[in-house]
């Protein structure tokens, strides 16, 4: 990227075909969101949960925009609870296969768009952009612009939705989230509306940067109905 929100080269997406995806990482443990309910009046509810030592699940998420089609979603959520000798975190290769996964699942090239964690920096995924330059491209976002980035609406949009939700467990937990983020997936006018919050526009064939930025043209292709898993 170059500035804030500017594509470097404005014609890669077009030029491959492919489509425009959009990545960032989220967690929840069981100390649920904090929401608004209803309640009698001076009778605030109150909702025992566990505390923040037990684990928590995380996730990987996907935004892929196609001018003039729906847009869609690939999650992969991990549990961690916290064990000795557990990942905390995603790995580059949970990411390589993520990567590869959401280019597999529309047999399409990918124009991947990212922020600057630093296992995204990683070697082994540099290389793995180098050996597929037929149909991925990497860009990393601008330093503290999480505004440009479609996937934190849908982190926002998960909060809410399993606001004040007491698991009993990481496994219930890691349930609601997978059916939430489904509802999500199967809803593409929110994921539209995630795109529309970081000033993106989408028009025919072409992705404009709004927002008092230079314009970038790109241009992807079909997909099919992604899954999570």
């Amino acid at each position: 990227m170059e500035g804030r929100g500017v594509a470097r080269h404005k014609s890669t997406a077009r030029g491959l075909g492919a489509f425009i995806c959009f990545e960032d990482e989220a967690g929840q443990g069981l100390r649920p969101p904090k929401g608004r309910t209803w309640a009698p009046r001076g009778a605030r509810p109150a909702v025992t949960v566990r505390g923040g030592g037990d684990g928590r699940v995380n996730i990987a998420g996907v935004a892929c925009c196609r001018p003039g089609d729906r847009p869609h979603l690939f999650c992969r959520p991990r549990v961690c609870r916290r064990r000795k000798g557990e990942r905390k975190a995603l790995t580059w290769t949970d990411y390589r296969d993520l990567i590869t996964a959401v280019h597999r699942e529309p047999a399409a090239p990918v124009v991947w768009v990212w922020d600057n964690l630093p296992v995204h920096r990683a070697p082994e995924l540099a290389d793995l952009a180098a050996e597929n330059k037929d149909w991925l491209r990497v860009y990393r976002l601008p330093a503290y612009a999480p505004e440009l980035n479609p996937v934190e609406g849908i982190w926002s949009l998960l909060k809410r939705a399993i606001a004040n939700f007491a698991a009993a467990d990481l496994a219930a937990l890691a349930r609601m989230v997978k059916r939430k983020l489904k509802k999500i997936q199967h809803r593409p006018r929110l994921i539209d509306g995630c795109l529309a919050g970081t000033g993106l526009t989408i028009e025919p064939w072409l992705l404009v940067v709004h927002c008092g930025r230079q314009g970038s043209i790109l241009r992807p292709v079909a997909a099919r109905q992604p899954s999570i898993r």
